[in-house]
């Protein structure tokens, strides 16, 4: 017994050690700076996760939010509005103007910026000023997962961010299966009626398109929206034809031979999209932003091409 008890004081001794070591560790793991690649190639290096963020996108309001850090961010663009919890968040500004000084007030750890969207004479203000920037635009599907998994890395959400990405990704993943071998669907998507004016192949909405089995009849043009006319949509006769709804509707898609922005080819009675009635309205924050609601706008394009298909099909028996 007194053998052990003398041993006592020892073993005390090692387990503090022990515990100081853990610490040590702890504390140089949690201290250690993280470092991350902005889309426009600059290096970011914070000595800890920001604790206070600025978005200057709805998008990446969006993102920020998915990758589960949407609680440190304290000021947002005027266009940020989803999740409901970003619509309480104080707003400096949107693409166009950013209030700078409001902005610096708050002193922020980070802005994350829409890279090709954000005035550059005023993100030159905030970086002359010591604010640290993210530039980030994701151009396909799997940037805007991989984006997600990004921010979590960069904001000390890791687990969240990995766990909403993967969910993602694995979406994403059972629509390509379900559409790869699909029969084509020529498909015009209309940004805007007048003038008129489409997607190319370079945009996001096309890989949409694409992934749903959609050919996208101008995605050879080189502008990112170019302008067309009326006689090339015409030739190029599309079976189904979209819009975006950019009044806040919240439905996902709703098929709308009546819309307003449908007017111009409702007087074109032989136009394949006209004859089906395969006209159809998109939620614009849905299917425009990049975030991760694109999923959403893909799912509901499927959707709509596969409504097309079916009654193709059943109108050629």
């Amino acid at each position: 017994m007194a053998r052990l008890q003398a041993m006592r004081p020892a073993a005390a001794r090692v387990c503090a050690f022990a515990f100081a070591l853990l610490a040590a560790f702890a504390t140089e793991t949690q201290a250690a700076p993280v470092v991350a690649i902005d889309d426009a190639g600059r290096e970011l290096r914070l000595e800890q996760p920001p604790a206070r963020i600025v978005t200057l996108a709805p998008s990446l309001t969006e993102l920020v939010f998915a990758a589960g850090a949407g609680q440190a961010i304290v000021a947002v663009d005027s266009s940020s509005d989803f999740p409901s919890a970003a619509r309480a968040i104080p707003r400096i500004g949107d693409v166009s103007r950013i209030d700078v000084e409001r902005l610096l007030a708050l002193k922020p750890d980070l802005v994350v910026v829409w890279r090709h969207g954000n005035t550059t004479r005023e993100l030159d203000q905030l970086e002359g000023a010591g604010i640290r920037l993210f530039r980030l635009e994701p151009q396909r599907l799997d940037d805007v997962v991989g984006a997600i998994e990004r921010l979590g890395d960069l904001l000390g959400t890791e687990v969240t961010a990995r766990a909403a990405a993967a969910a993602l990704r694995q979406r994403l993943g059972a629509l390509r299966r379900g559409h790869a071998n699909d029969l084509p669907v020529r498909v015009f998507y209309q940004v805007w009626s007048s003038p008129l004016m489409t997607i190319s192949g370079k945009q996001i909405v096309n890989e949409v398109i694409e992934l749903c089995g959609g050919r996208n009849a101008f995605a050879g043009l080189a502008p990112l929206v170019p302008q067309v006319a009326i006689e090339s949509v015409l030739a190029a006769d599309p079976e189904a034809v979209f819009t975006a709804d950019e009044r806040g509707n919240t439905e996902l898609l709703r098929r709308d031979f009546d819309a307003p922005a449908f007017a111009a080819w409702r007087r074109y009675p032989r136009l394949s999209a006209v004859q089906g009635r395969w006209l159809y309205v998109l939620n614009g924050d849905a299917i425009s932003r990049q975030g991760p609601r694109i999923v959403d706008g893909a799912t509901a394009v499927c959707g709509a091409l596969d409504e097309v298909r079916r009654e193709r099909r059943a109108a050629k028996r």
